[in-house]
């Protein structure tokens, strides 16, 4: 019997079997456990979550007389009234870049503790909590519905150490936009931003001396790293009841359409639509974070780089419904504006890829910096243009993430 009560009756002994109300306010990445420390207790009630669902046939029922809020047989019934409660409360109109970025920051600190906690449950061998994994993917997916720029955006300024975390959260955001930039169904786009957040599960079995080591791997090393996505397909096995996509991306992000990639060297058409997705998802992500021993190259460089390897590496369809998502000048590149003026790209316009919203702050004729000016190079009537693209790395702005976001760091 699973029984629905507040917080304020949850005593030591009960199960949990989830939480009422959004995700964003759970006190813990996961449920599905039998509340044995005080501490968690006080923890759930100083949380803003009200209501919880205990499972009475894993722990404690409430003691006779008590009244409860709901009471059902199944686990299918709990899971049909938190799908009803989370979408009376989503909110998913449309908003610009600098409305979502500060939403867009508390997703990707919220999500960076959850997707350590899975990861640290992995190493100890506990069952990844796949349904706190599908609340989480709701939320980022929602962020990406009101704006699909401020997330994905956000989730690279990671710092090395974070990595591997944000990582996956990045790679979900930008599965999300590009399953929908493809025109896939609702549910198609969950899968696909729950295997974007779950590719990498198989990092948690790598040694951590060869997951953080801050120089190159040797190749004995690689070879160690390389065994992550059969790791991963190998947890979810164990876990059971894995969407079948997810395990699909885990196992075949790093193959390539000529059949270079890996574990299994398959090409073209064997690989399925989702882990194209992901490969094309994962490396642009990859390449533009900071790692422990280089620095992440400029977003839209990424692209043009990523488009001399396309036709051995990555689905010519997939890639280009990508580049449409993020844009040819993703928001953080730096661009070269026809009057000499340098700008950082801070908003995708609707007209064009081509013609962003760029905030200029430097005069590279005075060669003297000058009052931020956001440009809308959509605007009829607008002189301006892009002229080039231009490596951050040489001009060395060090505001330069702080310019489009409006954060000092990491969000």
């Amino acid at each position: 019997m699973l029984k629905k009560i507040t917080v304020d009756q949850l005593v030591i002994g009960m199960h949990l079997k989830e939480f009422c109300g959004s995700w964003m306010d759970h006190p813990f990445w996961r449920t599905g456990f039998v509340i044995t420390d005080p501490k968690d207790l006080v923890t759930i009630r100083a949380s803003a979550i009200r209501e919880v669902w205990i499972d009475c046939s894993k722990g404690l029922d409430v003691a006779p007389g008590e009244s409860v809020a709901s009471e059902v047989e199944t686990e299918e019934a709990v899971d049909a009234e938190l799908q009803q409660e989370v979408a009376v409360h989503r909110d998913i109109a449309p908003v610009s870049t600098q409305q979502e970025l500060a939403r867009a920051a508390k997703i990707c600190n919220q999500s960076r503790a959850a997707v350590l906690s899975m990861f640290e449950e992995a190493r100890m061998g506990k069952t990844v909590d796949s349904g706190g994994a599908k609340q989480l993917v709701q939320e980022i997916a929602d962020s990406v519905s009101r704006n699909p720029d401020a997330l994905i955006s956000l989730a690279r300024l990671k710092t090395a150490d974070d990595y591997t975390y944000m990582h996956s959260v990045a790679v979900c955001a930008m599965m999300v936009a590009l399953a929908k930039q493809l025109g896939l169904s609702e549910e198609e786009t969950r899968s696909a931003g729950l295997a974007g957040l779950m590719h990498d599960l198989g990092k948690a079995a790598m040694p951590m001396s060869v997951l953080n080591k801050p120089g190159k791997l040797t190749e004995a090393e690689f070879s160690i790293i390389k065994t992550h996505p059969e790791e991963g397909y190998r947890l979810l096995q164990n876990g059971g009841g894995a969407d079948p996509v997810v395990m699909d991306v885990c196992l075949h992000h790093h193959e390539k359409m000529d059949g270079s990639g890996y574990p299994h060297g398959l090409k073209g058409d064997e690989i399925s639509l989702f882990a194209k997705m992901g490969a094309v998802c994962d490396v642009y992500d990859a390449i533009t974070s900071n790692r422990p021993y280089k620095a992440g190259w400029d977003p839209a460089e990424s692209l043009r780089k990523m488009a001399e390897w396309a036709s051995g590496h990555f689905d010519g369809k997939v890639f280009q419904a990508f580049v449409k998502s993020l844009g040819i000048y993703p928001i953080g590149s730096l661009v070269r504006l026809s009057s000499g003026r340098l700008g950082v790209v801070v908003e995708q316009t609707a007209k064009s890829l081509t013609t962003p919203c760029v905030k200029v702050f430097y005069s590279t004729k005075s060669q003297m910096r000058i009052l931020p000016e956001v440009v809308d190079l959509s605007r009829p009537g607008t002189t301006e243009k892009i002229v080039s693209r231009e490596e951050p790395a040489k001009w060395k702005f060090a505001d330069l993430d702080e310019l489009w976001s409006g954060t000092s760091g990491n969000y």
